[in-house]
């Protein structure tokens, strides 16, 4: 990776935690900064690993394979990551707005339930937050993961169509969300 490419991946994890999608669009502008943590097309239309059953933060449980035939955003989080709380808006945006097609999954990759129920409560979460502590063979399954927020764009037959390696503006999610629906 080029050092101009490496410093614009990092510019977009130093994203006030307050960032808007219109700040989100300036910084992915250049050709750099897309190739170092824009999306990426899957052309292969690999298979999602579904087959995961994993607690959400209420305790139940929650198989991934119960979503297929729904277009399903797969988002790898954290509480601490200021670009992953950047997202979190638009998610909840593109949730209510395509509410019979779309499921949202916040995978919280290292966070307590303690942590998880009062941040969702305060960011008016309106998806499942499952919790991810542990459960590194479901990020390996959807990997490799150098860093998050990742998010994983799944097509209603079950085929990866888009993976997202670092933060992604709420208009291009719903741009990949329309072409899937």
């Amino acid at each position: 990776i080029s050092m101009a490419a490496t410093a614009a991946a990092l510019a977009l994890f130093m994203l006030p935690l307050a960032g808007t999608d219109a700040a989100m669009e300036e910084l992915l502008v250049s050709d750099q900064v897309k190739a170092a943590a824009a999306a990426t097309w899957h052309k292969d239309a690999k298979v999602a690993p579904l087959d995961y059953t994993l607690k959400d933060m209420h305790g139940i449980d929650v198989k991934l394979s119960s979503f297929k035939g729904k277009v399903i955003l797969l988002n790898f989080w954290a509480t601490w990551c200021g670009p992953g709380k950047a997202e979190i808006p638009g998610f909840v945006e593109l949730q209510k707005q395509y509410k019979d097609d779309l499921v949202i999954l916040g995978l919280s990759v290292d966070d307590t339930v303690d942590k998880l129920k009062p941040y969702a409560a305060q960011y008016k979460i309106n998806y499942p937050i499952l919790v991810g502590l542990g459960r590194e063979d479901v990020q390996d399954a959807y990997g490799p993961m150098w860093g998050i927020p990742v998010s994983v764009l799944i097509g209603r037959d079950g085929k990866i169509c888009k993976k997202h390696m670092g933060i992604a503006p709420k208009a291009q999610f719903e741009r990949e969300i329309k072409a899937l629906l």
